[in-house]
């Protein structure tokens, strides 16, 4: 049984009060003033308070108040004792976070009564705690598998090809993932999705799409053609077969021999491809994945002159708001783009203009951006 606390200044209240619980097997301490009730508080974390509303020093209202403003003592129930019958004063006691109120004269099976009745609901709300202590590093394990499948940074002495990233995941976890790899010495695939939603369905999508990827599991596939891969990760993963949840997607297949890029998007924003002279989006008109059966894919194709850098990203990186709701915005942040592509670390700047604009270190969606850089 969880332990009770009495704090009343009364001697003879609280006599009778603790003999009434003990005789009923409950473990009870008693406090005969508000300070000396916090000190025991915060000392025994006991399960359920019974604090008289009328006392000198502190009073019930303010002990009341302070305990439910403590983290360690908030779930506690607490039951104010009081003689004030008036409905006023029952809002009052509300108001300062009281759970319940038993009216002097006491009537001990009462007492006992509504006793139980907070036991069972502190009980309760530590279970609740407890299986959200156990989902919440379950999710933390989740979030650490997903984190285990991003690249390795690329930096390709033989072709001068370098590659990097930054993810910054949302408080929730989220459904981006992104990869780039050889599909042969001569042809690199980039892509990012970005499921829609949240949440372990949302993870579990995601890591599904990268695991086919990476292994090239998409039967009659021709990974080198990212109309051909949109279709069939179309088909693979229907809406219907996946909790209603769809996903963005962008796809590109880097040629060393043509020095080309053809890519794909798939409800998703564009990639930049950033040259010595203009910033060139790349997207192409087609649905999100998942939501509609038997389309069409199109693909294009873009010459990719020297020492050009290629920005892959999820709306996560500009639908950003800051304190006061106002939205960075894609135009903003492809401004951001061109404008820092030739400093030292352009992603690291990239992140600090965004966490300069919003004010925090993290957002309300999945951060994530990649920049492929091609050689002269």
């Amino acid at each position: 049984m969880g332990n009770i606390l009495i704090v009343d200044d009364e001697p003879t209240i609280c006599m009778v009060l603790k003999r009434s619980l003990e005789r009923q097997g409950y473990h009870v301490t008693v406090a005969s003033d508000g300070s000396e009730g916090l000190a025991l508080a915060s000392q025994l974390h006991p399960a359920l308070i019974i604090c008289d509303w009328m006392m000198p020093d502190l009073d019930g209202l303010e002990v009341c108040r302070l305990v439910k403003a403590n983290p360690e003592l908030s779930t506690t129930y607490f039951i104010l004792l009081t003689a004030r019958t008036e409905v006023e004063d029952r809002v009052s006691g509300l108001d300062a976070g009281a759970d319940e109120f038993l009216t002097k004269p006491i009537d001990t099976h009462e007492l006992q009564a509504r006793v139980r009745a907070g036991l069972r609901l502190y009980q309760l709300n530590q279970d609740l705690q407890h299986q959200k202590r156990l989902l919440e590093a379950e999710l933390a394990e989740a979030g650490k598998y997903v984190l285990s499948l991003l690249p390795d940074p690329l930096q390709d002495s033989r072709y001068g090809i370098e590659a990097q990233w930054r993810f910054i995941p949302s408080q929730q976890l989220g459904g981006d993932c992104f990869c780039y790899d050889w599909l042969d010495p001569e042809h690199l695939a980039i892509y990012l999705l970005d499921v829609s939603g949240h949440g372990v369905g949302a993870a579990l999508l995601s890591v599904s799409v990268i695991n086919l990827l990476r292994s090239r599991s998409l039967s009659a596939t021709d990974f080198h053609q990212p109309d051909q891969v949109l279709r069939a990760l179309n088909e693979a993963f229907p809406m219907s077969g996946h909790n209603e949840m769809y996903f963005t997607f962008w796809y590109g297949v880097y040629d060393l021999k043509q020095r080309q890029i053809t890519y794909a998007s798939a409800g998703h924003p564009p990639a930049l491809l950033v040259t010595s002279d203009q910033l060139i989006p790349l997207k192409t008109p087609n649905l999100p994945l998942g939501m509609l059966a038997g389309v069409e894919f199109l693909s294009r194709t873009q010459v990719v002159p020297g020492e050009s850098q290629l920005y892959v990203f999820s709306d996560g990186v500009y639908e950003i708001t800051n304190a006061t709701g106002q939205l960075w915005g894609l135009e903003n942040f492809m401004a951001a783009v061109q404008a820092t592509a030739k400093t030292p670390d352009p992603l690291a700047e990239l992140v600090r203009l965004a966490q300069g604009f919003s004010g925090k270190t993290h957002f309300d969606d999945d951060f994530s951006l990649l920049a492929v850089r091609f050689p002269s």
